[in-house]
């Protein structure tokens, strides 16, 4: 399947920015699952092309700006062809050890009632099964509800609250992977949903190593592994680890972040410019006010 994607990020400072950095994770790489034929960055019109590997195997680059900027604008598009993997993306090209996925951290530690949960799970069809089982259990016991959490939110807080949204389920699914042992790692990435359900932002799932398999995508806010219609960006220890930007401004003043996400099955006749189009028109210029 053929995902065109269009992901526009604009950041408006009430008062001129003297200093703006950022690390950006927006370069998708090749796996088993994907093959990027086409993709850029665009920032304020001009090209962004020192994106460089990093440990992950993935790609980041960091842009920084000394002199006055009254906003960015981000735009990462591009074409990628992915396949049906059935949610194993495999042994990935990495410098890290997988073991490297269970360390905690404030975002994924888990709790005694997370950990209950994983040791509850049933025993005896072997690792897979064990962890099909667990993506269930988080489906369950966190129930997708929009507005309770932000990207602040603990797993451990989530599944206490007993509700949240991909973020949380992601994270929520981490901290009891590692809590029997199984290495777990955040994604960001895109979702084609179906149709009536778009999504016009980045969305968050969870990996899972085993030995026999390597990282295999589980994304408990759908009930299922990752499939074609997923396409994988960025990971890390937990969202904010694998967040696909995340930055630093020195400004007086509030910030305003406006980010929309375009996608569609390339197939569909659905071309570059009117992915462009439908956000321009969704979305106020930069100069506005708001």
């Amino acid at each position: 399947m053929k995902l065109l994607v269009r992901h526009q990020t604009i950041y408006r400072y009430a008062a001129t920015a003297g200093r703006v950095a950022m690390r950006l994770k927006l370069m998708p790489v090749d796996t088993p699952a994907q093959r990027v034929l086409e993709w850029q960055v665009r920032i304020n019109d001009e090209p962004l092309t020192a994106f460089h590997p990093n440990s992950y195997g993935e790609k980041e680059a960091i842009w920084i700006r000394h002199d006055r900027l009254d906003n960015a604008t981000i735009v990462a598009e591009g074409l990628v062809d992915t396949r049906e993997s059935h949610g194993v993306v495999g042994h990935l090209h990495s410098h890290v050890d997988p073991r490297y996925f269970l360390r905690d951290t404030r975002l994924t530690r888990s709790s005694p009632g997370i950990a209950a949960m994983a040791r509850d799970l049933p025993a005896g069809d072997g690792p897979l099964a064990t962890l099909h089982a667990l993506s269930a259990a988080v489906s369950d016991a966190v129930h997708y509800r929009a507005g309770v959490t932000t990207s602040e939110t603990s797993a451990a807080d989530a599944f206490a609250l007993g509700a949240g949204v991909c973020q949380d389920h992601a994270q929520v699914f981490i901290a009891a992977a590692r809590s029997i042992g199984v290495p777990a790692r955040y994604v960001s990435g895109y979702l084609l949903a179906g149709d009536g359900d778009a999504l016009h932002e980045t969305h968050g799932w969870a990996e899972a190593w085993l030995p026999s398999l390597g990282w295999i995508g589980f994304d408990p806010s759908n009930r299922v592994c990752v499939t074609e219609r997923y396409l994988r960006l960025a990971s890390g220890l937990d969202a904010d680890d694998a967040a696909p930007i995340r930055g630093s401004v020195t400004v007086a003043g509030d910030i305003w972040i406006d980010a929309d996400v375009r996608i569609a099955q390339a197939e569909d006749g659905v071309e570059e410019r009117q992915l462009q189009k439908q956000q321009q028109q969704s979305t106020p210029p930069p100069d506005s006010t708001g």
